[in-house]
């Protein structure tokens, strides 16, 4: 017997394999308790996101550098890609409403396939800390803003939303958390 027949077979057989667990292998799905119609599914909780930090670093006349950092918490057994985190920054003593900064740490893919995307993955029943700095310029800013920066007791609110996926990013199941601190 010819040897490609053989080999032709193998690839063959691992294809059938892979499309199996694709389309098969389990799921998990957020938010849905009673879902008892898929045995494959597994129930998993939303992530959980505190502000680790929030602080004013440094500040001259020209610039204000502030520090923020936020610890996501996977409390699943599964890993999860956290895409990103997009935050807006508010000094509530001079605007509860003026947001005074904002950034994304990580981001979305904008394909289906993307190469050097800036996402991030969770391991199951861990934690990951995402940093940023962020300056402000004096010459741009307000003056009473200013000042309650230079004060030692800035009031902050932060609000934002962090995107991520249950698997793989070609499997679907977007889920965005919402987040506010007072």
């Amino acid at each position: 017997m010819n040897s490609k027949v053989f080999v032709f077979a193998a690839v063959g057989v691992l294809g059938l394999v892979f499309a199996a667990i694709l389309l098969v292998g389990p799921e998990m799905v957020v938010g849905t308790p009673n879902s008892s119609d898929n045995p494959n599914v597994l129930k998993v909780k939303p992530l959980e996101i505190e502000l680790q930090n929030l602080s004013v670093d440094k500040i001259t006349e020209r610039n204000a550098t502030i520090k923020i950092a936020f610890k996501v918490t996977n409390p699943n057994p599964r890993a999860v890609i956290v895409e990103s985190l997009h935050y807006r920054l508010y000094e509530t003593t001079y605007s509860d409403d003026e947001q005074i900064a904002g950034g994304e740490i990580g981001s979305r893919p904008t394909a289906m396939l993307e190469f050097g995307s800036n996402y991030y993955t969770l391991l199951g029943n861990n934690a990951i800390v995402l940093k940023e700095t962020i300056t402000l310029n004096g010459h741009e800013t307000d003056p009473e803003l200013w000042n309650l920066l230079k004060s030692d007791s800035p009031t902050w609110r932060v609000t934002g939303d962090v995107f991520y996926n249950l698997s793989s990013m070609t499997s679907g199941q977007e889920n965005v958390l919402q987040f506010e601190f007072p």
